[in-house]
């Protein structure tokens, strides 16, 4: 008897390892399967009808962008942005390994008359949206290019720069923009700064406030 049920029992236990090799061909037949699903297909119709060259666009498409990116890219041409720049700030957010969100800042900059280097070379920084608000406050306070241009690279730097409200306040002080420019150079921390141009305008508020005498006729 114990011999005719030890050779029952072994068609059972061979069933069961099939089947255990079955369900875990399975599970990674399925985890293959989840990881080959094709990506979502990128709309690029928006993006051809703004004007931009198919080859330039042929471009693009072997960048992997998604299609917020696509979006932004659109926002841009429609406003009025080359080509050779949309391209060169997609590129300029890869070399940061994230994607291109800063249309927006674009359109801004170049609407105060910023060149498409200048935008470049913010982007290139990854300061785009960092140095945009601030760099449209410097055009709209009426600094020369080449003094804009001196503040915005100290920024990309990282180097200790007055900011455009700061700036401001030192124009109505009646500080010339060389002497602006020569507080800048000077690297002041936001401390210093602030303690500087405090000073300039308590000189300000003070200096038309002298006493003058009471020149009326005596009593009798």
């Amino acid at each position: 008897m114990g011999q005719s049920t030890g050779t029952l029992l072994r068609p059972c236990n061979a069933y069961t390892g099939s089947m255990r090799k079955s369900l875990l061909l399975l599970s990674l037949l399925g985890f293959a399967l989840a990881g080959c699903k094709a990506k979502p297909k990128i709309d690029y119709t928006a993006l051809d009808q703004s004007g931009m060259w198919s080859t330039n666009l042929a471009q693009i498409k072997q960048m992997n962008v998604s299609s917020a990116e696509v979006g932004e890219l659109t926002r841009l041409k429609r406003a009025g942005a080359s080509d050779p720049l949309c391209l060169s700030l997609l590129k300029a957010a890869r070399d940061h390994k994230h994607e291109f969100t800063s249309s927006d800042s674009v359109i801004s900059l170049s609407s105060s008359g910023y060149s498409d280097a200048q935008i470049l070379e913010m982007a290139q920084a990854d300061k785009l949206d960092a140095l945009s608000s601030d760099a449209v406050m410097l055009k709209l306070i009426g600094l020369s290019n080449s003094t804009v241009q001196i503040v915005i690279q100290r920024r990309e730097l990282g180097l200790p720069t007055l900011t455009s409200a700061q700036i401001g306040r030192l124009k109505n002080t009646g500080e010339s923009e060389k002497k602006i420019l020569e507080v800048i150079n000077q690297g002041l921390s936001d401390q210093q700064a602030e303690t500087y141009i405090a000073r300039l305008e308590s000189t300000r508020n003070h200096s038309h406030t002298e006493f003058v005498r009471n020149r009326g006729r005596r009593p009798r």
